[in-house]
């Protein structure tokens, strides 16, 4: 791994908000739709997980009871927009039931854990990942964990912060919180700017003239 420091984490987060804006990430109004999301975004792009929570909340299933007591063709249907849905339907469900059976029907009680043992319960729900995990920990319950995502190590290695593309998802996580203060509203802004820079600059054929990094990032093509 690379040498990186605070500074030049922040720095970058500065370019990046400069540019974006604070952009007031994740765009759910209850924990628990949060937590929805973060099912029904995995391999998908958000925009079709906006219209699989539209479906959920006309027809009125945005509830933790009523969403397990609905028939699975009705939720199946409306999360469909996010495709793969029955592999969906069923991590959502575990999920759910870890909510209630573990959590007290309310996601925000994982922040009564020490965030390790927290994290742990996440990863043991069906369908529940590290990324899957991180992001309900900290958008749903508040707690200080960095989210990594594809766009996270495509970005940080040709920024020379990283030393691989693919290294393991832990030990990039370890650059941002090893030199990062623990903030939840930093953690929290951070990713969704690294999320918005995958989206419209570092591609996987980047567009770095137009990248508000383009000044400081090894990569640049110019």
């Amino acid at each position: 791994m690379k040498e990186s420091s605070g500074p030049v984490l922040i720095r970058i987060y500065k370019l990046l908000r400069r540019h974006f804006g604070f952009l007031n990430w994740w765009p759910a109004t209850t924990p628990l739709e949060m937590a929805i999301g973060a099912i029904l975004t995995q391999n998908v792009a958000w925009s079709n997980v906006e219209k699989s929570i539209i479906n959920l909340r006309k027809a009125g299933l945005l509830d933790l009871n009523r969403l397990l007591e609905a028939h699975p063709r009705t939720v199946k249907r409306c999360i469909a927009p996010s495709g793969y849905y029955n592999v969906k339907y069923k991590r959502l469900m575990s999920l759910l039931f870890f909510v209630r059976d573990e959590l007290g029907k309310d996601v925000q009680n994982l922040s009564n854990m020490p965030i390790g043992v927290a994290r742990e319960k996440l990863l043991g729900v069906r369908g529940v990942g590290k990324e899957t995990a991180d992001s309900i920990l900290l958008y749903g319950a508040n707690m200080p964990i960095f989210v990594v995502d594809a766009y996270t190590k495509r970005a940080f290695y040709r920024l020379g912060i990283l030393k691989f593309p693919d290294m393991e998802y832990d030990d990039v996580q370890a650059v941002f919180m090893k030199n990062l203060k623990k903030d939840v509203s930093l953690y929290n802004d951070y990713h969704a700017q690294i999320v918005e820079l995958g989206k419209n600059y570092c591609k996987k054929r980047p567009a770095c003239e137009r990248c508000p990094l383009n000044s400081i990032c090894k990569h640049r093509i110019l």
